[in-house]
C-alpha cells in the first residue's frame, strides 16, 4: 500500500459534484424532482449565512480530525475522522440541489466504491505527496463555502441593483439588466487593474435523449441531460437559462426572501407565510400595507375624495344609479377634488359639494 497513486480529487468530489439534471422547456429535473427553472437559484439565494457557516465549522473539523489520523495513526483517530465526515454529509445533504440527488446520504460512500477502502485504510499509508493531494483537497471543500457566498452576494447585487427597477418584466428586459450589470463590473475592473477577466465558461456534458414527457404528458419529448462538475456550475446554468425563459429571481417587498417570479407575472410579493402571521401569506400582508402606506400619505382632500368615490361605487354596484350618473357623478368628484388641490375650495367646502352628488 506504501507510496500507492491515490486520486484524492475524485474521492472528495464525485459523490456530491458530478451529477446530471435534465433541462425541458422552462422546466429542470433533478433526481425525481421537478422544478421551475431558476428555482434552485431562489433556494440558494435564501440560505441564511447561519447554515453556511455551519459548514464552514464542521468541515474544519474534520480537516482536523483527518491530519489527526497521519499524525497519531490510529484506529480511533480514524473513527473520530469517519464520523466528522458524515457530519459533513449529514449538512450537505439539506442543501439546495444536493438534497434531490440520488445519493444515499445516510452511507454517501457506497456510491463511490474506493471512498472508505482508500481513505480509512490507505491514507495512513500516503507518501508525503499523496498527503499533499488529499490537504489539497480538502480546503478546496473549504472554500466552496466562499463560493457560494461570492454567487450569492454578485446575483443579489445584479436583482437588487439592476432588476427592480426595470420597467418591464420579460428576457428582452432581463438581457439589457444583465449587460448593464456586466458592463459595470468590466469598467470597475479596467479601472482598478487595466485588466478585465470577466470569464462564465465552464465544461459541462451535454447529451440530447428522446424520453417520456416528465410533466404527465402522453407524448415523447427531447430532453437535455447536462453533466455538472460542480455545484456552481449548475446554478449559473440555471440562472441564465431562467431569465431567457422569463423567470427570475425577485426579493420580496414584506418579507425579503427571494421568490421565483415566473414568465407573465409582475408582483414584489411573495406567496410564502408572511412573518408574525398564521395564515395570510406576503402578498396579501404586502397589498394591505400598501394601501395602508398610499392612504397614511393622502392629504384631507384626497381621503374625501376616497369617501366619496367609494359611496358612489356603493350605489351604482346596488343598481341604485346607473353607469351614466355613476360616471357624471365621479367626473363632477374628480372635478371638486381638482379645484381643492389649486386652492379655490376650503376642505369643508369640498365635503359638503360632495356629500351633495
Amino acid at each position: 500500500m506504501v507510496g500507492e497513486t491515490f486520486d484524492s480529487g475524485q474521492v472528495f468530489t464525485e459523490a456530491v459534484d458530478d451529477f446530471t439534471a435534465l433541462f425541458y422547456s422552462d422546466r429542470v429535473f433533478i433526481g425525481a424532482r421537478e422544478y421551475p427553472i431558476g428555482q434552485c437559484v431562489v433556494d440558494i439565494l435564501n440560505l441564511e449565512e447561519s447554515e453556511l457557516f455551519r459548514i464552514d465549522q464542521i468541515l474544519m473539523e474534520f480537516f482536523h480530525t483527518v491530519q489527526e489520523v497521519w499524525e497519531q495513526d490510529t484506529e480511533k483517530s480514524v473513527l473520530r475522522a469517519q464520523k466528522k465526515l458524515q457530519d459533513v454529509w449529514n449538512l450537505v445533504s439539506v442543501l439546495p440541489v444536493y438534497r434531490d440527488l440520488n445519493i444515499d446520504w445516510l452511507h454517501p460512500v457506497a456510491q463511490n466504491a474506493p471512498l472508505l477502502e482508500k481513505l480509512w485504510s490507505r491514507i495512513r499509508y500516503l507518501t508525503v505527496e499523496g498527503r499533499a493531494g488529499v490537504d489539497e483537497n480538502l480546503r478546496k471543500l473549504m472554500g466552496v463555502n466562499e463560493l457560494l457566498r461570492t454567487f450569492q452576494k454578485q446575483i443579489s447585487l445584479m436583482l437588487d441593483g439592476y432588476f427592480e427597477s426595470l420597467e418591464r418584466r420579460n428576457p428582452e428586459s432581463y438581457a439589457v439588466g444583465v449587460f448593464q450589470f456586466y458592463s459595470d463590473i468590466m469598467t470597475a475592473e479596467l479601472l482598478e487593474r487595466g485588466t478585465c477577466e470577466l470569464d462564465h465558461s465552464f465544461p459541462i456534458k451535454v447529451q440530447f435523449v428522446p424520453m417520456l414527457s416528465p410533466v404527465g404528458e402522453d407524448k415523447v419529448i427531447l430532453a437535455e441531460r447536462t453533466r455538472f462538475s460542480a455545484l456552481l456550475d449548475f446554478l449559473e446554468v440555471e440562472f441564465f437559462r431562467g431569465l431567457s425563459v422569463g423567470n427570475v429571481p425577485r426579493r420580496c417587498h414584506n418579507c425579503g426572501k427571494y421568490f421565483l417570479l415566473t414568465a407573465g407575472y409582475n408582483t414584489c410579493y411573495c406567496n410564502n407565510i408572511a412573518p408574525g402571521e398564521t395564515e395570510r401569506t406576503c402578498r396579501k400582508v404586502g397589498a394591505h400595507r400598501k394601501e395602508a402606506r398610499d392612504r397614511a400619505g393622502r392629504t384631507p382632500a384626497q381621503i374625501e375624495y376616497d369617501r366619496a368615490y367609494n359611496r358612489l361605487k356603493q350605489r351604482k354596484n346596488r343598481k341604485k344609479i346607473t353607469i351614466d350618473e355613476w360616471n357624471v357623478a365621479v367626473a363632477k368628484a374628480q372635478g371638486l377634488l381638482e379645484r381643492s388641490e389649486r386652492g379655490e375650495l376650503a376642505d369643508e367646502e369640498l365635503k359638503q359639494q360632495l356629500d351633495k352628488l
